[in-house]
C-alpha cells in the first residue's frame, strides 16, 4: 500500500394585488404578452457530447453550460427547477431560464425554457432570481434583467414573470408583464444589483432582499411591497459586512429549533432562528450565519456563534456555489440546491460538450446546539440504490487499503461508521497553522498533510475513483489532532490532487473541521460517488465537501473503491454499507 501511495397571515392584501396578475389581459393598459424567443437562444443540436465524465444520478442537462439553480418550488404535484443555461455551448453566455419538473427531485423531465431575453428590461440577459407562491396558489418569479452591457458585467434591474395558465401543473409558459422592471437601482451599484430572494410576508408587506456591494462591502438591500408590483427600498440595509465583496444569490429563511422539519419562509414565532446566506463572488464559496430577525427594524442580526465573513460557516467546503433553498410543503422540509462548476479547462469543456452539474438536493435543519446547520441527501435518492455490499468489524491497520468489491465504484453511495480504539496517538495540532489565512486553515492543512503523509489517528477513510495500482485516486479522509488544551480537533479532507494524471485540471485539496465529540471514539462518513463528482458528508452532515475530478484511468468499470488507513492507530470498520447506484432519468 505505501509503495503504491507514493505513486470535493398575509392573505387579504394579496387578494387585491393579485387582481391585475390574474386578469386575461383583454386589451387593457399595461398589457402583458408572451415573450418572443430570439433565435440566438434556441438549442444548438450540433453540439457533440463526450460522456466519459458525465454523471449518472446528478442533475445536468444533456449538453451545454449550466449554472445557478433558480426559483425551485413545489406546485400542483411537481417540483420545479429553473436554472441558468446556455443552449448554445458549454461556456457561460446566452443565458436563459431552463426549466425541468420532477416528482422526486432525482428524476427530471426537461421542458422548454421559461424565460429568455426578449424585452428592453432583459435584452442582454435573464439572470438569477427566485419564486414565491402567493395566496391562492399563485406562483410569481422575480429575476434580474440586464438592460445594458455597460458597465460590466451589465446594468441590472429586477423583473417579474407569472404563469400564462395557473391550472397547468407543468407551468410551461410564462408571461413577462410590460410594467417591468419593478425594481431599479437608484443610488445602488447598477452593475452589482442582482439575485432577488424568495419573498416573505409580515407586518402587511411582502419583503425581498437583493445582493449588492459598495466598494468591498457586501450588502443585502431590503425591499417592501403590499401588492408585489410596487416596491420600496428600506432606509437601512437588511444586512451588510465590510471586506466581503459582492453578495451574489443571497438567501434568507427561518429554521426551527425544535426538530428537523422545515418552515415556510414567512414563519414567525417562538423556537424560530434565521439563516442568512451569501455567495461571495470574491471567493466563490457560499457562507451563512445563524441569527435573529429584528421585525421592528427589519434587519438581520447574526449570533456571535460563528464568524460573519470569509472565515465563517459554509454549506460545503468544496466545489459548491450559488445555492438556493425552498420550503417543501408536502414533506415539511427545507431543501438546499447548489451548483458545482467544472474543474476542467474551458477547451476541455467545449470538447466534451457540457459543463456544470447540480449537487444532490439536501435537506437542511438546525443543529440542536443552534450553532450551525446539518445537511443530508434527500431520501428519494435511496430509490436509486441497487446492488449492496456490507462490511462489519473489519480492522484497517496502518498501510492497509481494503477494496470494497461487488458494486459499480464509479457510480456508488457508500456509508461507513469507523471506531477508533485509542486517541493517544493523535498527532499534535501545530499552533503555527494559526498563521494561515483563517478562511483557508482546514484546506491548507489538508494540502500539506495529505493521505500519503503518515499520522497517528488518521489519515483514514475512502480512496474513491481509484485506478489499478493507485495511479489515480481521490481520497476522502479524517485526521484527528490533539490540541494544546488536550482536546481533539477532527479534520475532513477531500483531496483532488492525485485524482487524475491530466495535469491541465484544477485539482485542489479541500478541507473542513468537524465539530464532533469523540467521547465514543466513532466517526461516520458518507460519500456519493458519480464519475466526476464526490460529495462527502461527515458526522450526519455536520461538515460537507464536494470535489470535481476527472480521472484518465479510473473511468466507469475501471474505477475502484477502497477503505484505507495511513495512521499508526488501527481503525475498525464498525459497519459499512455500499450500493451501486442506478442512473437517474433526466431525459
Amino acid at each position: 500500500m505505501m509503495g503504491l501511495f507514493n505513486r470535493f397571515v398575509w392573505f387579504l392584501p394579496l387578494l387585491i394585488c393579485l387582481l391585475p396578475l390574474m386578469n386575461n389581459f383583454n386589451g387593457r393598459e399595461g398589457v402583458m404578452a408572451f415573450h418572443k424567443v430570439h433565435l440566438n437562444y434556441q438549442t444548438d443540436n450540433t453540439v457533440k457530447v463526450n460522456p466519459a465524465h458525465r454523471t449518472g444520478y446528478h442533475f445536468q442537462p444533456k449538453k451545454n453550460w449550466i449554472n445557478d439553480p433558480n426559483a425551485p418550488m413545489y406546485y400542483k404535484g411537481f417540483y420545479h427547477l429553473f436554472y441558468q443555461y446556455n443552449p448554445k455551448e458549454a461556456v457561460w453566455g446566452n443565458i436563459v431560464w431552463a426549466h425541468s419538473v420532477s416528482t422526486d427531485m432525482i428524476n427530471w423531465i426537461p421542458l422548454e425554457p421559461a424565460i429568455v431575453p426578449s424585452k428592453p428590461f432583459d435584452k442582454y440577459g435573464c439572470w438569477s432570481g427566485s419564486a414565491t407562491i402567493l395566496p391562492g396558489d399563485k406562483p410569481v418569479i422575480i429575476y434580474t434583467g440586464i438592460i445594458n452591457k455597460k458597465p460590466e458585467p451589465g446594468h441590472q434591474v429586477q423583473n417579474y414573470a407569472i404563469p400564462a395558465n395557473y391550472s397547468d401543473p407543468y407551468l410551461r409558459k410564462w408571461i413577462k408583464p410590460d410594467n417591468n422592471p419593478i425594481i431599479k437601482p437608484t443610488h445602488e451599484n447598477v452593475s452589482s444589483f442582482r439575485d432577488p430572494t424568495t419573498a416573505w410576508f409580515n407586518n402587511g408587506h411582502w419583503k425581498i432582499i437583493i445582493g449588492s456591494k459598495h466598494d468591498h462591502r457586501g450588502i443585502a438591500y431590503l425591499y417592501r411591497s403590499r401588492d408585489f408590483v410596487k416596491w420600496t427600498k428600506a432606509k437601512h440595509p437588511f444586512h451588510t459586512k465590510r471586506d466581503t465583496g459582492m453578495w451574489e444569490c443571497p438567501d434568507f429563511y427561518p429554521v426551527s429549533s425544535r426538530g428537523t422539519d422545515g418552515l415556510d419562509t414567512s414563519a414567525l414565532g417562538n423556537g424560530v432562528k434565521y439563516v442568512f446566506k451569501a455567495s461571495l463572488d470574491m471567493t466563490r464559496y457560499d457562507y451563512y450565519t445563524i441569527g435573529k430577525y429584528d421585525l421592528i427594524k427589519d434587519k438581520y442580526v447574526p449570533d456571535n456563534t460563528s464568524v460573519d465573513g470569509w472565515a465563517g460557516l459554509r454549506y460545503d467546503y468544496g466545489n459548491f456555489y450559488a445555492s438556493k433553498t425552498f420550503f417543501d410543503p408536502v414533506k415539511k422540509r427545507r431543501i438546499l440546491l447548489g451548483w458545482a462548476n467544472e474543474s476542467s479547462t474551458r477547451n476541455e469543456d467545449m470538447a466534451k460538450g457540457w459543463a456544470g452539474i447540480h449537487l444532490i438536493p439536501r435537506k437542511v435543519w438546525l443543529d440542536p446546539r443552534e450553532h450551525k446547520l446539518l445537511q443530508w441527501p434527500i431520501r428519494e435518492l435511496e430509490n436509486l440504490r441497487a446492488q449492496k455490499v456490507q462490511l462489519s468489524n473489519v480492522k484497517v491497520n496502518k498501510g492497509d487499503a481494503i477494496e470494497v468489491k461487488g458494486i459499480t465504484a464509479a457510480q456508488a453511495d457508500v456509508d461507513v461508521i469507523f471506531t477508533i480504539q485509542s486517541l493517544d496517538k493523535a498527532e499534535s495540532y501545530d499552533e503555527k497553522w494559526a498563521k494561515f489565512p483563517p478562511e483557508d486553515i482546514a484546506k491548507t492543512i489538508c494540502g500539506i498533510r495529505g493521505a500519503t503523509i503518515q499520522g497517528g489517528v488518521g489519515p483514514f477513510g475512502f480512496l474513491t475513483l481509484a485506478s489499478t495500482m493507485l495511479r489515480e485516486y481521490t481520497p476522502v479522509f479524517f485526521r484527528v489532532f490533539k490540541t494544546a488544551d488536550k482536546k481533539h480537533k477532527v479534520l475532513l479532507c477531500s483531496d483532488a490532487t492525485p485524482s487524475s494524471l491530466n495535469e491541465n485540471e484544477y485539482k485542489p485539496s479541500f478541507g473542513g473541521f468537524v465539530d464532533v465529540d469523540l467521547a465514543k471514539k466513532k466517526l461516520s462518513l458518507r460519500s456519493l460517488i458519480d464519475h466526476s463528482i464526490v460529495e462527502s458528508f461527515a458526522e450526519g452532515g455536520k461538515t460537507v465537501i464536494s470535489s470535481r475530478v476527472y480521472p484518465t484511468l479510473a473511468i466507469a468499470g475501471n474505477a475502484h473503491l477502497y477503505v484505507f488507513n495511513n495512521g499508526s492507530e488501527t481503525i475498525t470498520i464498525e459497519s459499512l454499507d455500499a450500493w451501486s447506484m442506478k442512473t437517474a432519468h433526466i431525459s
